[in-house]
């Protein structure tokens, strides 16, 4: 950055989102963002020449697998298990008043 950030510029952003920051907050963020903004400048003076930009990190690539019908779990035992079942399925609690 040409000049360093000042207390008073935190002041004016933070008005302008309508926060409110004591003086310490204020003192705290000014420290906090004026780094941001220094590792930004230093960023910017980098030479990027050649590089593709990227919009995330690794390649993003889905994995498919064949799609193939394997033996599963058996209902029946599987509902003797469960706390309460009804009709083939596990019965639960209703949840805000709504009937069935």
């Amino acid at each position: 950055m040409t000049t360093p950030l000042q207390r008073a510029d935190v002041a004016r952003v933070a008005r302008l989102a309508r926060l409110t920051l004591s003086d310490d907050e204020l003192d705290l963020f000014t420290e906090q963002l004026g780094n941001v903004l220094e590792h930004a400048n230093d960023m910017s003076a980098l030479d990027l020449d050649g590089v593709v930009p990227t919009a995330h990190p690794f390649g993003l690539i889905n994995v498919f697998r064949p799609d193939v019908v394997t033996p599963s779990l058996d209902r029946e035992e599987l509902l003797r298990e469960a706390p309460d079942a009804d009709s083939g399925r596990f019965a639960v609690p209703r949840i805000l008043g709504e009937a069935p």
